[in-house]
This record gives C-alpha cells, structure tokens and sequence, in this order.
C-alpha cells in the first residue's frame, strides 16, 4: 500500500540521519561519494577541528524549538496559527459528545480531556483534535458562533492541510478522517483511510479477545473502537463488493463504568448484531456467487432476522433510536437491491421481500417511524437518511 512505502523511505530516512542530528553532524546519506580524504597529519587536524565543533554545539544544548527528543519539526509539520482557537475545540468537542458520542463512542470524555491539555506538547494530541473538530464540521454542518472563529475567512473552509500524520496509534482519527472525507463526497479517499484503520486494529490484535486481558483500564473503549469499524467496513462492502476482514470473534462492548453510558451499551449491541447479519455470504452474493436457489432461502432468511432484530419499544435516546431504526430499514433494502442484481426479485413471488413492493413498504414504515423525532435529531444523523 502507498501509506506502507511512504512510512518505509520515512523510516529509512529518519533512523539513517537520527544519529548525524543527534551529533550535531551533517547527513551524508544522500550526499555525492567523494575520493577518500587527506592522510596523516591533515587528517588528524581536520578530524581535531571536527571534534571541536561538535563539542562546542552540544555545550550550547539544544534549541528551545526542537521536540522532546530533540529534532527539529519540519516546515510541513508547522502549525497553522489560529486554526484551533480555544472556543472553537470547547464548541465543536460539547457538540461531539452532545451529538455523537451516543451513537458514535469513538473517543471518551477523558482522552479528548488529555488531547486538549497535550495540544500544545504532543502532535498527536493536536492532529487529533484537530480531526475530531473537522468531523464535526464537515459531517454535521456544525456552525459554531463567528465571535468562535478569530478570522472571517476560517467560515468558508472546508477542509484542512492536515499534512502527514504519523497515523501507527490514531485509530480514532482515521475514523475521523473516514467521516470528513464521506461527508465531502470523496468515497476513494474515505475508503483508504477506512481500510488502514482496520488494519491497524488487525495488527494491534483488536479482534482478539486475548488483547483485552492485559488492558484492562482501556478495555471497554478499544471494544467499541473495533465493532465501530467493523460496522463501517461491512457498510462500505454492501456499496463496494469488498471482503470483509473485521469478524465478530470477541465479546460485545460494555461502557457500564459510566452511568450514562450504559444506553450506549444496550445501543451497539443492537446495531452490533444486525451488522453481524451481514456476513460473507452477503458478499459473495454481491458477487453472484451463490446459486439462485441458495440466494433466494439465504435472502428470505436475511430479512426475517433483520425484520426481528429490533424490538418495538427501546430504551435508549432519541438520536439512538432514530440511528437503530434507519439502519434497520436501510439494511433491508440493500438485501433487496442484491435480490434485484441477481434477478430474483419479481411480480409473482409469494413472498414480498423479493417483490418490487418492498421497497415502497421499507420506505412508508422509515417515514411513519421518523415523523415522531425533532428535526435537530434528524439534521445530525443526515448523511445515513439521505443514503437510505
């Protein structure tokens, strides 16, 4: 992959020069071979004068402007001043977990806390939240108040140079990074950044419950991380025929320790396992791998689990419900677009789930259902409704 070359020549580069810059020397990995130099007395004072620079450097330490581990950042790396002014993170963070957090617990309340206090010490710290504020922006049209923003023109960006993020411990911001770029119509890129982070939870060993038993502290929020992104990676396989990678090989999430959290909790397990519905059966049906008996029973019994899977009353928050329920609907009716791309859906079928009815019926019931919900409720959650 080019994220896996690009690390590769970075890496090869950094650990080729950290030990020039360390020592104050200049890098000649890249420099022009030149003829061996002076023997004999010219070489031991060149090599004198050598020793000398480097001594009288490292006795006037290191610049204030270098990182904890002394090398300087890069002029691609430089902050863009006043992009994230205090009010506008207050805002768009109040709105996160406002908002989101109910039905999208990707980052807790106490590490988007550590972010903000680290901004201004820890890039990660800083890319971070500087995606979280882009997510809400870009996915939720969030306007935060002009006395926000300390310069007009910020109201009129739609995305920002993020520049190259070292991304080996920010699965939470390629969700991020996912959504912005989803909500700016640019699917190829969203599906990059979708695919890295769900190798990145493979090779941190995510879907494996024998991580979670010596990460205790962390546990209950990497459980949730990964069936967000199993969700989305099989959300994304119904639109694009790719195979899935993320299996349900762990137990659910439970955000219990927080009170408040615990609808959270009843939350995912519902949209858990309708998602789990859609196996790889479904793709290969996407494929038309399956012979037509076969799709037929395997489609009728697809929508009879998804039509179970939800009870009539739930206990959960409105913008939940409204997210259960679309996702309901919306799964139903991909299950019968497959039908339609294997031609099994027709006028005479006993069953109306392979008739042209179903979508009519799908589509009255997600209308009669949302008329009960606020409008605010329904504006977060837009992009879902407009796909379905």
């Amino acid at each position: 992959m080019v994220f896996g070359r690009l690390g590769f020549l970075i890496a090869q580069a950094y650990f080729v020069g950290i030990g020039d810059h360390l020592a104050r020397l200049e890098c000649t990995y890249d420099a022009i071979p030149q003829k061996k130099g002076p023997k004999g007395s010219r070489a031991k004072v060149l090599s004198k004068l050598h020793k000398t620079q480097r001594n009288t450097q490292l006795a006037a330490g290191f610049p204030t402007d270098l990182r904890c581990d002394g090398l300087s950042l890069p002029s691609t790396f430089a902050r863009t001043q006043g992009l994230l002014p205090p009010a506008l993170v207050e805002s768009c963070i109040e709105y996160f977990f406002n908002n989101f957090y109910p039905t999208e617990p990707v980052l807790q309340h106490q590490k988007a806390q550590e972010a903000v206090d680290g901004m201004d010490r820890s890039t990660e710290a800083y890319c971070m939240i500087v995606a979280l504020c882009a997510y809400v922006i870009i996915q939720a049209n969030h306007k935060p108040h002009a006395n926000v923003l300390p310069r007009q023109e910020i109201t009129r960006m739609f995305n920002v140079g993020i520049g190259h993020v070292l991304l080996e411990e920010s699965c939470p911001d390629l969700v991020f990074y996912y959504g912005c770029y989803l909500g700016l119509a640019l699917k190829n890129t969203a599906l990059t950044y979708l695919r890295e982070a769900t190798t990145q939870a493979q090779l941190l060993g995510m879907h494996d419950e024998e991580t979670y038993k010596y990460d205790l502290l962390d546990e209950s929020p990497k459980r949730a991380l990964y069936w967000l992104l199993s969700i989305a990676e099989r959300t994304c396989a119904l639109h694009t025929r790719r195979s899935i990678t993320l299996h349900p090989l762990m137990h659910l999430t439970s955000l219990d320790e927080v009170p408040s959290d615990q609808l959270i909790t009843i939350y995912l397990e519902l949209i858990i396992n309708m998602f789990k519905i859609i196996d790889d059966g479904c793709i290969k049906l996407s494929k038309g791998v399956h012979e037509t008996n076969e799709s037929t029973a395997w489609i009728l019994q697809v929508q009879t689990r998804l039509s179970e899977a939800v009870p009539a009353d739930l206990e959960c928050t409105e913008a939940q419900e409204v997210q259960i329920r679309t996702t309901q609907q919306w799964l139903m009716l991909s299950i019968w677009e497959l039908g339609v791309n294997q031609g099994l859906v027709n006028e005479v079928n006993k069953d109306p789930s392979l008739t042209y009815i179903c979508p009519i019926d799908i589509s009255r019931e997600l209308l009669t259902t949302l008329q009960q919900f606020p409008k605010q409720v329904m504006q977060v959650h837009g992009v879902g409704l407009v796909s379905t």
